[in-house]
């Protein structure tokens, strides 16, 4: 691992922290039945939070996994996969605020994702 992969990751785990402080403060302070938007609010910083922690573990599996060689384009693929992870979770909490959440959706949703990903990381 050069410094540069460590500074990355080091530095997505803190402001992955700080995310989850933001949620924290969120989920704490404001009423979503109170001010409607901050329901809106509290999954906008859920799914960051999680997008942020995702990234650098999405790079350091692979890394581990490959004899702890980085290979060229793991980290835009780890950066691709947490943002993906970030936006279903984002889409989650609001299909959950509008209380039309239900399990075939969520499972289509994923489904989609995978399909997606798994057409964009296919090597040529």
């Amino acid at each position: 691992m050069e410094t540069r992969d460590r500074r990355i990751n080091i530095g997505l785990f803190i402001a992955a922290a700080a995310a989850w402080i933001v949620v924290a403060a969120i989920v704490l302070t404001l009423d979503p039945v109170l001010i409607p938007a901050s329901g809106y609010l509290g999954a906008l910083a859920i799914g960051v939070a999680i997008g942020l922690t995702a990234m650098p573990l999405f790079w350091l599996v692979p890394f581990a996994r490959q004899g702890r060689i980085a290979l060229r384009g793991s980290w835009t693929r780890a950066v691709r996969r947490g943002v993906w992870t970030g936006l279903v979770a984002l889409l989650l909490v609001v299909l959950r605020l509008e209380a039309l959440f239900q399990l075939p959706v969520a499972l289509f949703i994923t489904a989609m994702v995978i399909v997606a990903e798994t057409t964009l990381s296919m090597e040529r």
